[in-house]
């Protein structure tokens, strides 16, 4: 193996470990809506999805450090008013564990909460956590979450009528102090897929293969 090749497994290597000590991805997104209250979590979904369907282009979605003070006028500056609100928080374990999940959040229509695609729970109530978990009207709370080790999708939908605040996620992972999604949580980043492996040995395969053929045609 020559010394370029070595460099290049090297290389693919530390990108690997790299991506799985990073934390957890945070994504917030928003997009006009003037659906109303929804009768399920499903519905709630449902709803959510389509109005980003309809608002197209002009909806909104950026990666952000920490799931704490969201809102679309804090994130992207625009209208606090007829919100379709979408987070979703992608994290990994390295090992099974209990976990207990809080959001805090502000949707004036309700809301819910999915956990790799499973309804966690909904409220269609006026939720406004204010800063406080002690009502658990205005907030999602969910204890003793059972998880195994892996890639994991915590997505919270919601609807906001008026005057869109902060939104808030946490969670308790075996017993531990509560601790805000983000990039720095101490959480294992998503691992990546096998087929995503297969392709890296594939493409470093090729490219052993041009480098051979370069040390061919110069010693030919």
């Amino acid at each position: 193996m020559t010394r370029f090749t070595q460099t290049l497994f090297a290389a693919a290597a530390t990108t690997l470990l790299l991506g799985a000590a990073q934390a957890s991805v945070v994504t917030f997104e928003t997009a006009s809506s003037l659906t109303g209250v929804q009768s399920s979590a499903a519905d709630y979904q449902t709803a959510v999805n389509q109005a980003f369907i309809a608002a197209g282009g002009a909806a909104h979605s950026a990666v952000v450090p920490l799931f704490d003070n969201l809102s679309n006028a804090s994130v992207f500056g625009g209208s606090n008013s007829f919100l379709a609100t979408r987070a979703t928080v992608n994290f990994g374990l390295a090992s099974a564990g209990s976990m207990d999940l809080r959001a805090g959040v502000d949707f004036g229509l309700g809301g819910a909460v999915f956990l790799d695609g499973v309804a966690l729970g909904f409220k269609s109530n006026d939720m406004w956590w204010a800063g406080s978990y002690a009502n658990t009207t205005q907030s999602f709370q969910f204890n003793g979450v059972a998880l195994g080790a892996g890639n994991h999708s915590l997505t919270m939908y919601g609807l906001e009528n008026c005057c869109d605040g902060g939104h808030q996620a946490q969670f308790s992972l075996n017993g531990a102090a509560f601790t805000t999604f983000g990039a720095a949580d101490g959480l294992a980043a998503a691992v990546p897929e096998p087929e995503s492996y297969a392709l890296m040995l594939a493409g470093l395969g090729a490219l052993v293969f041009v480098s051979r053929r370069q040390r061919v045609g110069q010693t030919g």
